[in-house]
């Protein structure tokens, strides 16, 4: 078992899209490797996006993408657009890790808080957001339309 202080978290790099895409895949979002590559690149500016791994030394377990977003309705706030541990990696504080390096970014980005979106049927996630600080303020359906 891994503990945190085994766990080190850094920026993504372009030559973990691999691992990114595999845990993506966890996720419930299959991606290639070639995907994930090309999303990576198309995230700028980097001061409205940021992409953090957690690493041992067996490689990459997990990671979380975050972004700045500006609203009318809100104050400036940060937003965890994806959250993903390996399974194999899970409760050994990888998450944790993940989610105050994203926190971190936000504040140097002058957000004034954070948000993140997590599917009804992730009810292990909302604990982890529960104790991690996050509050459960509303509860809505979300809509698509493919173009």
């Amino acid at each position: 078992m891994r503990s945190a202080e085994q766990i080190k978290i850094r920026p993504a790099r372009a030559g973990d899209a691999k691992r990114l895409a595999e845990l993506s895949g966890e996720l419930g979002y299959p991606a290639t490797e070639k995907e994930i590559h090309g999303r990576l690149a198309r995230l700028r500016p980097k001061s409205l996006h940021a992409v953090f791994v957690a690493e041992t030394v067996a490689g990459v377990v997990g990671w979380i993408h975050v972004s700045r977003n500006y609203l009318l309705e809100t104050p400036l706030r940060a937003e965890v657009n994806g959250l993903v541990v390996s399974s194999t990696a899970r409760s050994q504080g990888a998450g944790r890790l993940l989610l105050a390096a994203a926190e971190d970014w936000a504040r140097k980005q002058k957000c004034t808080g954070m948000s993140v979106r997590s599917n009804v049927i992730r009810e292990r996630a909302h604990g982890f957001y529960l104790r991690e600080g996050y509050e459960h303020y509303k509860t809505q359906k979300a809509f698509r339309k493919s173009l």
